[in-house]
């Protein structure tokens, strides 16, 4: 990994509605509008390599979502999926929408059900390995599903906190990539500091584990707002792409997306890890810049 990466790109702060939400974006650039969300416990800069890749066919907005990257605690203290949803709809309409949407793992949920519930919002819907119901027992949920058991999560959390960052960062990437030989130090090293400014805030824990609580939910969750019943509503041209080596989500989650979803192509990549936006970049953004070639609006 010799070659320098990407930069994080430009952030700012910026009130939407009832609270304030951080963003990074490739300035102004097409006329295409993409947002980007990412997934628990992780932040705008996740999306950093891919924004970078189609920076030709889309000017992107990363956020982070309500509590986590640089965004303040939500004034509600709500960290569900709905109460992303809301944030992310209220950037989609900071900005002027629609948007080509893309999420990953939680914000993958999280855009099922703006692509949902604001059609009119969303031009094509792309998600990497979005985190839909699987009750199957899985080492991955199992995790989630501890961590967010009333209690259990705090409690790991100021336990983890005891670790050594450099320690924490390297387990988080080696659950969310297929291999830690593509990850460039630069990225550890960048990750690191961040997670050492995100262990003094005083929200840190409550926004993680709180939307970690809030995917558990929908896993559970009946009736018509059931994410996999959204996800059949979804009038959006739809893109999914799986790692095949994906130990938090399972790849074959694919196939029932295919008989789910009504207009959808399936990808996967055969050693991506939960994160192929991060791993394999150049493949992600081939793949969303057909979508969106097919979506655009035509020149007047």
């Amino acid at each position: 990994m010799g070659v320098e990466p990407i930069p994080d790109w430009p952030g700012e702060l910026i009130e939407l509605e009832e609270t304030r939400i951080h963003v990074r974006s490739t300035l102004r650039g097409p006329a295409e509008t993409a947002v980007f969300v990412h997934g628990l416990a992780g932040s705008a800069t996740n999306w950093t390599d891919l924004m970078g890749e189609l920076a030709g066919e889309v000017t992107g907005w990363a956020l982070d979502l309500p509590g986590a990257g640089f965004s303040p605690a939500p004034a509600d203290g709500d960290y569900s999926v709905d109460g992303h949803a809301r944030a992310v709809v209220a950037l989609i309409e900071h900005l002027g929408g629609p948007v080509h949407l893309f999420g990953n793992s939680l914000g993958g949920a999280v855009s099922v059900r703006v692509a949902a519930t604001r059609p009119e919002l969303i031009r094509s819907l792309v998600l990497v390995s979005p985190a839909l119901p699987d009750l199957l027992p899985r080492y991955g949920p199992a995790r989630v599903a501890a961590s967010a058991a009333p209690g259990i999560g705090e409690w790991a959390v100021r336990r983890l906190r005891t670790l050594p960052a450099e320690r924490r960062v390297r387990a988080t990437l080696g659950m969310c990539y297929a291999d830690l030989d593509r990850v460039h130090p630069e990225r550890v090293r960048l990750a690191v500091e961040e997670l050492r400014r995100r262990d003094a805030l005083e929200h840190a824990a409550s926004a993680l584990v709180g939307s970690a609580r809030g995917i558990v939910g929908e896993y559970f969750r009946a009736g018509p707002d059931n994410l996999w019943r959204q996800a059949a509503r979804v009038t959006a041209p739809t893109l999914i792409i799986h790692g095949r080596r994906d130990r938090l989500v399972d790849a074959r989650m694919a196939l029932r997306a295919g008989r789910t979803f009504p207009d959808v192509r399936l990808v996967t990549i055969r050693h991506a890890g939960h994160v192929a936006q991060m791993e394999f970049p150049e493949i992600v953004a081939r793949e969303a810049a057909r979508l969106i070639s097919e979506t655009r609006v035509p020149p007047a």
